[in-house]
């Protein structure tokens, strides 16, 4: 009994510090770096780019949230995230997520390269290849199911859309053939 009482004796004596320690870790956390993409990245933003998934623009915001924290800005119809990331070989420098502002639902990759090189290095590592669907001197490049690569300035800029399905109320009432 009585080296019971010594054993927790010891521990409250160790609780303040364990408080501490406990009450300062998000406080060091905070001083953190930004946190390197996870091992999911590429199977889960990967495959959304080459529209292989769903794409549910509230499951990639809270993947992209929780990941690397808050979007850095809100525009052209979409969330904008900053990523440390590398996908197909190539440097991928922000994600974006469509927010409800639009008719389509996408997520999209600004990639570190241009049109051509990330063409060619998801060629490479997928077998994946992209035709030019127009004439332009900034020609689009789509590959099938509809991803679509396309110039960003001097980068790239991939990403794969779709319309947003029917709400489930509207969908119930279609008539089944």
């Amino acid at each position: 009994m009585l080296s019971a009482r010594r054993r927790g004796g010891q521990w409250r004596a160790a609780l303040p510090a364990l408080l501490v320690a406990v009450l300062t870790a998000p406080a060091a956390l905070l001083a953190l770096p930004a946190a390197a993409a996870p091992t999911t990245f590429g199977t889960i933003i990967g495959n959304g780019l080459q529209c292989r998934d769903e794409i549910n623009n509230q499951y990639y915001y809270d993947y992209l949230l929780g990941a690397f924290g808050p979007a850095y800005k809100r525009e052209g119809g979409a969330y904008w995230f900053k990523t440390d990331a590398t996908l197909w070989g190539v440097q991928i420098s922000e994600v974006m997520v469509s927010d409800d502002s639009s008719a389509l639902v996408f997520v999209g990759a600004v990639a570190e390269a241009t049109p051509e090189k990330l063409e060619q290095a998801i060629a490479e590592q997928l077998g994946v290849h992209y035709i030019k669907i127009d004439s332009s001197a900034f020609p689009v490049r789509e590959a099938s199911p509809a991803a679509r690569i396309v110039y960003f300035d001097t980068k790239s800029k991939i990403y794969c859309a779709k319309f947003k399905p029917l709400p489930p109320a509207l969908n119930s009432r279609r008539p089944v053939r």
